[in-house]
This record gives C-alpha cells, sequence and structure tokens, in this order.
C-alpha cells in the first residue's frame, strides 16, 4: 500500500516515521512537510495526488496552539477546515482513504464520564471549533475515512509540548506552576502513531470516527509530577499548583475520552 502522511515534520509525523521501518513489508510511505506540500493550496494537492497513486493519506497537518488561535482564527480555520476539506475532496476523487487526526477539544468538559464518539461536540474555544468543522467537511464530502480523536499528545524527543517544556524547566533550574483544574489523558505520540499504522495493515474498514488516548485521567499537575518522577528530577525541582493562570482560550475541565478500536 502507498501511504502519504502530511504534517510529517510535528510531534505525531515525526513518531509515525520514527516506527515506519516495521512496516516496510506492508507500505510504502511518503512523509512531506508543510515546505514539500501546502495543504491549503487546491491545485498543488490535486497536482500531487494526480501524479502518485496512493491508498491513504494520514493528515498529521494542524493549528493546534489553543491560545494563538483565538487572536488568529482565520489561520485555524485556515489550516484546519479549508485545508482539511481540500484533502477530502482529492481524496475521494482519487479513492484514497483518509486518516485524520482530531481533538479531545470538539468538547466542552461538561461530563463526568469518558466521552463516547456519540457524545455531541460543543467546543468553547477557537481551536476545537475549527477542528469540528474539519471533521464535518471529512463526513460531509467521504464515506471511506477514520476521523481519530485523541487528547494531550507529546513526544518525549521531538516538537513542541507540554512533556518537553516540563522537562527542560526541570532540566534548566525553573520554577514550574502548573494548573491542577483539567482532566484528560496524556497520549504518547508513539502509540498513537502505532495504533494508526495497525489499523492501516490490518485493512479495517470500521470507518468513522475512534477515539484514541492515553490509558490514565490525569491533570496537567499530575501529569507534571509524572514527568518528573520518570526523569528522576522531582526533588530537585520547584513545582506548585497555579489554577490562577489567565488564559485566552477557556479549556474543557473534563475531556477523557472512551477508547474505540480501529
Amino acid at each position: 500500500m502507498n501511504v502519504l502522511v502530511t504534517g510529517a515534520s510535528g510531534q505525531l509525523g515525526v513518531a509515525i516515521k520514527s516506527i515506519s521501518h516495521h512496516y516496510d513489508k506492508h507500505f510504502q510511505m511518503t512523509f512531506l512537510t508543510k515546505l514539500d506540500l501546502d495543504i491549503t493550496n487546491h491545485k498543488s494537492v490535486a497536482r500531487l495526488f494526480k501524479n502518485n497513486n496512493f491508498d491513504y493519506c494520514i493528515n498529521c497537518a494542524a493549528f493546534t496552539n489553543v491560545e494563538l488561535a483565538e487572536s488568529t482564527p482565520d489561520l485555524a480555520y485556515e489550516i484546519n477546515h479549508d485545508a482539511v476539506k481540500n484533502l477530502a475532496l482529492v481524496c475521494k476523487q482519487n479513492e484514497v482513504i483518509l486518516v485524520h487526526i482530531s481533538t479531545d477539544y470538539v468538547f466542552d468538559g461538561n461530563k463526568s464520564k469518558p466521552y463516547t464518539v456519540d457524545d455531541t461536540p460543543s467546543p468553547i474555544n477557537i481551536y476545537g471549533d475549527s477542528k469540528l468543522k474539519g471533521e464535518k467537511a471529512i463526513q460531509e464530502l467521504m464515506h471511506s475515512y477514520f476521523i481519530i480523536r485523541t487528547s494531550w499528545l507529546f513526544n518525549k524527543s521531538s516538537g513542541k509540548n507540554f512533556y518537553r517544556t516540563i522537562l527542560n524547566k526541570a532540566i534548566n533550574h525553573e520554577a514550574i506552576r502548573v494548573v491542577d483544574n483539567q482532566k484528560s489523558c496524556p497520549t504518547d505520540c508513539d502509540s498513537l502513531a502505532k495504533f494508526i499504522l495497525d489499523g492501516i495493515k490490518n485493512a479495517s474498514n470500521k470507518w468513522g470516527i475512534h477515539h484514541f488516548s492515553g490509558k490514565t485521567p490525569m491533570t496537567w499537575y499530575a501529569f507534571a509530577i509524572q514527568i518528573l518522577k520518570e526523569n528522576n528530577l522531582l526533588k530537585s525541582t520547584d513545582v506548585s499548583i497555579d489554577n490562577n493562570y489567565v488564559t485566552f482560550a477557556k479549556r474543557p475541565k473534563y475531556s477523557v475520552l472512551e477508547n474505540t478500536v480501529i
């Protein structure tokens, strides 16, 4: 099978590439960064698909800065909706199966038990709304697709994410202040990458929305403590709770996902 990965320089794209050699017998994989392919440009996307015989497109490209999305909504919607619609159209025209990554932030956080794929989304920030509109564009245009919602993604060795931020602060002996009033499941990019590639390898046709996240619900503070313990830095680090941290974007207080199987 011929598999295209867009957004290949992001933390999930890097994770998929790092384990791709385990799937050499099953896939021929093409990894494209935003410098290689502007997914907001319909002509560029259409030309690429016309010149290649892709079976799957894994879209890891996204605007993920929750705070910045509030002040630059046009950019968030361009990448998380308009570009996704481009991909969906071209995938449909070329009979390519689209695997798209979405987020727990499509939910408002008012539940007290895990969100299922049947729960009605109700985002409370621009980022979540832009991702939801991307989901809907795929659903309206396509039949053969996977939308995989995940939560609190981190990559221990690549990208800008909470894990690496906490680790770098601790190594540099900086004080760490973290909120303790939001709960979800941190998700290692490596585990999500394997989930995606295994699903493709097994030729699953369980089209639609799926949930995949880490197994343990926790707050950001609890996650910070886990990171410090894992790296033997807890005793030497000044870490405490600060629930007064001011942000532009609202966050769901509880966005734990009930996982599904592809």
